[in-house]
């Protein structure tokens, strides 16, 4: 008997716990929801402007200056724009900002190198590995930065760990080419071409552990960014591009395509929100979603004037606001402009609250009971 009730009372109080997940849930979900707030990033002078990626306070991508696209640095408003471009360079750009770190690319003495940054034009970090003819830097995640590299005349995916020298060619055996978008912590997420088709690749710091996330029938699929155990990208579906969700296996993709959209891509991912941009009604749209394609919010929905391209590829959030980088064109200026989505994470109401301490304490009452029958069973 004492065994019967021991068994119920942990079904009861597993019961509470599963109600109280999936209130907390519900209520994170509304975040989706909620309103958007559009910052223009736009700095002064600039004919075009482009912001990637986001993390902490910064905001990084490339401003036009005078004909040069300049990497730049953003801190949530235009006046806040620092111009990272390294003195010699004919052209540079940052696609990639982690722990107060860039990533990206200049072109120096007519060839295009990685390039790492801390802040400052005069940071500048050569990353162009010895033997390479050129190479490009596109995300970073503590302290791992991701790329790829032309050496002997094909493109390797590969990563780095600050400079040149720590350069590590990820090309899996029986690819002819390869390439790296992205990558959370120790992991790295491209693509490898096999037998002529691009597949969504997943990688841990080497070439032998690389994973393969293409799906069965698919013609092409690209991986862009991780963030945990997600991976995000686009697979081809019946002749579309599809925005993707992985979750570490081939097996575990999710199509984002929203309802309406005759194709879309994702780019970047964090804390279970995925970001890119959806073709709808033949106008690119930036896009959010929430782990499934019913969860899409149209985020070109909350611009001002009239626009006829956006399109979002970073997202960070700090526990109480989430930050979406991207850019569109805006039609009133004739420029291709770079933005900043905010809005705030909803905290639980006082009357959440308060449901859920009922239902704690509802759980724990029960479970008193049961254990109290079955004592004196």
């Amino acid at each position: 008997m004492y065994k019967l009730n021991r068994f119920n009372s942990w079904f009861s109080l597993k019961s509470v716990i599963c109600a109280a997940a999936f209130a907390i849930v519900s209520a994170v979900s509304v975040h989706c929801e909620a309103q958007w707030t559009v910052t223009n990033l736009h700095p002064a002078g600039a004919t075009e402007s482009k912001a990637f990626s986001v993390s902490g306070n910064q905001q990084a991508g490339y401003a036009d200056i005078g004909g040069v696209r300049r990497a730049s640095l953003w801190s949530g408003s235009s006046g806040s724009w620092v111009d990272l471009h390294p003195g010699g360079a004919a052209q540079s750009l940052v696609l990639g900002v982690s722990g107060g770190q860039q990533i990206g690319y200049a072109e120096v003495g007519g060839e295009i190198h990685a390039s790492l940054w801390n802040g400052s034009a005069g940071s500048w970090v050569d990353l162009n590995p010895v033997g390479a003819t050129s190479s490009f830097g596109y995300g970073m995640s503590g302290g791992i930065q991701v790329g790829r590299a032309i050496v002997g005349g094909a493109t390797h995916a590969g990563l780095w760990s600050g400079s040149a020298a720590t350069w590590v060619d990820l090309q899996p055996i029986g690819a002819t080419s390869s390439w790296a978008w992205g990558g959370a912590g120790a992991d790295q997420v491209g693509y490898a071409e096999v037998g002529g088709v691009r597949h969504a690749s997943l990688w841990n710091s080497s070439a032998a552990s690389w994973v393969d996330l293409h799906p069965i029938g698919s013609a092409r699929s690209e991986a862009t960014a991780a963030f945990g155990n997600q991976q995000v990208g686009f697979a081809d579906v019946g002749g579309s591009l599809h925005a993707s969700l992985w979750n570490g296996s081939a097996g575990s993709l999710i199509d984002l395509n929203p309802s309406g959209a005759s194709r879309s891509e994702a780019w970047g991912v964090y804390d279970n929100y995925q970001v890119g941009t959806s073709l709808v009604g033949g106008v690119w749209r930036a896009s959010v979603w929430n782990g499934s394609a019913t969860s899409w919010v149209d985020l070109s929905a909350y611009l001002s004037g009239s626009w006829s391209y956006s399109e979002v590829d970073g997202i960070w959030n700090d526990g109480t606001t989430t930050y979406i980088s991207g850019f569109g064109v805006n039609n009133d200026t004739g420029r291709t402009e770079a933005l900043l989505w905010t809005s705030s994470v909803p905290e639980p109401s006082s009357a959440l609250l308060t449901t859920l301490g009922a239902v704690f304490v509802a759980g724990f009452r029960r479970r008193k009971r049961a254990c109290q029958a079955s004592a004196a069973g």
